[in-house]
């Protein structure tokens, strides 16, 4: 999207906005007062006669058909014996649409120790991340290399995205691009086999935990992330994106809480048998 007009006004309430976004707000406040209650003791008027169905079905506007996506993306995962095989699938792979929309070069798909003990998954690639071909490789990659460092995570983490392409404009990628790339990161966790997931961003956590709340309602709280095929499962914990505590300096405290609860349950000692 094009810049905010730059000033002190326009920076606040594009950060306003951003937060509220990122907590799951979607509605507003009406400008005028409204006596609800001396509404409700006026009749409404007669509900009009219900209108015939038309015999064929008509599709809805932004819910695209990709059954045969989702489905191809499934069989090019299944068939990928290894990270490198999968990577070379998904760059192969012409079904997801961010493909020829926003990204520039080829599929950002992992950076990190596919040994590590701990996922990061994050919502989609930005324009550095496009350009280097790695996830989170921008300023909000770069706070987030300086958080897991200090939480004593570095060399620990493998770090991808809910899609591999990027979004035009940055733009949060939607539920039907995530689940067209659902069946890759699936392959991606059953190749890696991390001990937890961490999820960082709304959109991150929503696609994974199939949940509707915002980020601020689930951040710092465990979940358990089942596979579709229900043979794996992993304690997963949603956090705040590195590019949300940009906006937000202040909620950096949460998230750094969110990362010493998920250092903690990792470096605790199993229990004997």
């Amino acid at each position: 999207m094009p810049p905010a007009a730059d000033g002190p006004d326009s920076r606040l309430a594009e950060s306003l906005l951003a937060f509220w976004a990122d907590a799951g707000v979607d509605a507003m406040l009406l400008d005028a007062p409204l006596d609800r209650i001396e509404a409700g003791k006026i009749a409404p008027p007669p509900r009009p006669a219900p209108i015939a169905a038309p015999v064929a079905p008509v599709a809805r506007a932004g819910q695209p058909d990709i059954s045969g996506a989702v489905a191809q993306a499934k069989a090019a995962a299944a068939a990928a014996a290894d990270l490198d095989a999968l990577v070379a699938a998904i760059a192969a792979f012409e079904g997801c649409p961010l493909r020829f929309e926003g990204a520039a070069t080829k599929a950002v798909v992992y950076r990190g120790d596919p040994q590590a003990p701990v996922m990061v998954i994050g919502e989609g690639p930005g324009a550095e991340e496009d350009i280097q071909g790695k996830p989170f490789v921008g300023r909000a990659g770069k706070l987030l290399d300086r958080m897991v460092a200090a939480a004593g995570l570095e060399d620990r983490v493998f770090i991808t995205n809910t899609v591999f392409w990027r979004p035009p404009g940055n733009r949060t990628p939607t539920p039907a691009e995530q689940a067209v790339c659902a069946p890759f990161l699936e392959r991606i966790i059953a190749l890696v086999r991390p001990k937890m997931l961490l999820l960082a961003g709304g959109a991150s956590a929503k696609s994974l935990l199939k949940r509707e709340e915002g980020i601020l309602s689930m951040r710092g709280r465990w979940f358990e992330w089942r596979a579709s095929d229900g043979a794996m499962e992993l304690p997963a914990m949603p956090t705040l994106h590195p590019a949300f505590l940009l906006r937000q300096p202040g909620a950096k405290k949460r998230a750094w809480a969110d990362l010493l609860t998920l250092t903690e349950r990792l470096d605790r000692p199993e229990r004997p048998h």
